[in-house]
């Protein structure tokens, strides 16, 4: 498995559950997935919640993207999330994957852990949760 493999596959394939002690706690901040490499900064634009990719372990090209002009562009800087809040805490949005160049429908909640985000495919047949921790 690659790193990049190993940072993405946690980070855009989850959908996200969470505590109800968190339901009042904002969502904006700094994350870091499951596995310690990635970085995520969520934070408010426009109508709802972006996340951005600020730093890895071990930095890689979005070589997987479907628009080739995009493929040689680094995966840090890159807008991977892009959520809305559904209230009590919970959000509902997309979340892309560099690892496969997909973007995938996904949700969130904050949890006492940090954040949980879960993704599902073939119509929520197979889904993935990650739990991000709060470094800021």
């Amino acid at each position: 498995m690659t790193v990049r493999n190993a940072i993405f596959s946690c980070l855009f394939l989850a959908a996200l559950t969470g505590q109800s002690v968190a339901e009042t706690q904002d969502i904006a901040g700094t994350y870091v997935n499951d596995t310690g490499r990635t970085k995520v900064r969520l934070s408010d634009c426009g109508a709802g919640i972006c996340g951005t990719v600020v730093w890895m372990s071990a930095p890689v090209n979005d070589v997987k993207n479907p628009d080739a002009s995009k493929r040689n562009r680094p995966v840090v800087g890159i807008q991977a999330v892009t959520l809305k809040s559904n209230g009590e805490g919970t959000y509902s949005g997309t979340l892309y994957n560099t690892e496969n160049g997909q973007t995938y429908t996904g949700k969130a909640k904050v949890s006492d852990q940090g954040i949980e985000l879960s993704g599902c495919v073939l119509g929520g047949l197979i889904c993935k949760v990650s739990v991000w921790r709060r470094v800021d």
